[in-house]
């Protein structure tokens, strides 16, 4: 008797299914409760195999075509403290996929219930990342689609999951990202220290010395740098940081971001430590930091950045140097100790041209050279207009 079901449902779906809607709804139902496993199918495997080997979809494929297609791994954006945050599509794919490989399933079982998501979850964390992968190139090799999810965040930045996506790529199945929320990218945008480039490093080493030799070498870049930090490492990191970028240098601290406790503080590394001590409970929660570019000062206000720049030069942006602006290095490869930028350049022209002038210029100080060009060009235009407006003497 199934036998006999089976073939016919076999020729519906050999025929053209315009004609024959019911038959297009059958075989939509099979294909999804036996790839979902959202129900039980009564169908026999075999007629079920003919189904995949005539490449007949799913009816939850049929009908959202942005999903894609079986034997896909999608990672996930979740959110990094409110639930709301997760985006409509990133719900839709952790609805629709038959597996998801958590970092802590735990914490994903609260995601996935709060969305109504029936996935079956699987552990995949830093500690199990190869055979973790493996299986899940097998689950894409029969068809199956797989949601790789962290615990906050997206997977492969700063947590598990670039092993577990170079695994798939290798093997050949496509990879989706659905992008969403992101601690980094939260915290530049609200606190208002970085315009232009900036590096993201993520954790720093746990360990004393490696720390502080990787925090010099962040120091001496020309921009803004974002670092991650566990909790109960924060208190050794702050001090660690104003050692080597100076006290005077910019700091944004974001603790605990778009959960209740949220809080962003911007102030100078060298008031970092004591912020910190203020308040027990800032040891508690994860930490983002912004450490803003060398000699950039998010204070300096249009009427200080008009009076200080020369007659007819160009607006200053934030973060650039002011003529009378103390910023950069004393010495060079030193930053954070005060030098007079604007009576540095003048010496320079004085005797090179703006180009080899400006190369110097960057060098002493470790201030960026788009700075410094624009510095010089300023203080040069001044120079000639006041030789102009000179009057002449017989």
């Amino acid at each position: 008797m199934w036998r006999l079901a089976g073939s016919l449902v076999l020729r519906l779906v050999e025929s053209p299914l315009p004609r024959f809607p019911a038959a297009r709804l059958l075989v939509g139902d099979w294909a999804s409760a036996d790839n979902a496993g959202t129900a039980t199918s009564t169908v026999p495997a075999s007629a079920l195999r003919t189904l995949r080997r005539r490449g007949i979809t799913n009816r939850m494929t049929e009908e959202r075509p942005d999903i894609g297609g079986v034997g896909t791994l999608y990672v996930v954006a979740t959110p990094i403290g409110h639930l709301s945050d997760l985006g409509a599509r990133a719900a839709d794919v952790l609805r629709a996929v038959d597996v998801v490989a958590a970092e802590d399933t735990r914490t994903s079982r609260v995601l996935l219930g709060q969305i109504g998501a029936h996935a079956r979850l699987m552990a995949a964390h830093r500690h199990n990342e190869r055979d973790a992968g493996t299986k899940i190139v097998a689950l894409l090799a029969e068809g199956r689609r797989v949601a790789l999810v962290s615990d906050a965040g997206t997977p492969a930045v700063s947590d598990p999951g670039a092993r577990i996506v170079a695994m798939a790529l290798h093997a050949g199945f496509r990879v989706v990202p659905i992008p969403g929320p992101s601690a980094p990218v939260a915290l530049l945008s609200a606190c208002g220290l970085v315009e232009g480039p900036f590096h993201f490093e993520g954790f720093l080493p746990p360990r004393a010395r490696a720390r502080t030799a990787r925090l010099a070498a962040l120091a001496q870049m020309p921009h803004a740098f974002v670092l991650f930090e566990a909790p109960h490492r924060i208190a050794q990191t702050l001090p660690a940081i104003a050692a080597a970028c100076g006290a005077d240098r910019w700091i944004a601290i974001g603790r605990e971001l778009t959960k209740r406790f949220e809080e962003i503080h911007v102030c100078r590394a060298g008031e970092a430590p004591g912020w910190l001590a203020t308040g027990p409970h800032r040891e508690r929660g994860e930490y983002v930091m912004v450490v803003a570019a060398p000699g950039h000062d998010p204070l300096w206000n249009g009427d200080r950045t008009a009076s200080a720049r020369p007659s007819g030069a160009p607006p200053v942006e934030a973060g650039e140097a002011t003529p009378d602006a103390p910023v950069g290095s004393a010495t060079p490869g030193t930053p954070g100790a005060s030098v007079d930028v604007q009576a540095l350049l003048v010496a320079l022209l004085d005797e090179l041209p703006v180009s080899r002038a400006v190369k110097v210029a960057v060098r002493a100080t470790g201030l960026p050279h788009r700075t410094l060009y624009r510095l010089a060009l300023a203080l040069n235009a001044g120079r000639r207009r006041a030789v102009a407006a000179r009057p002449d003497v017989e």
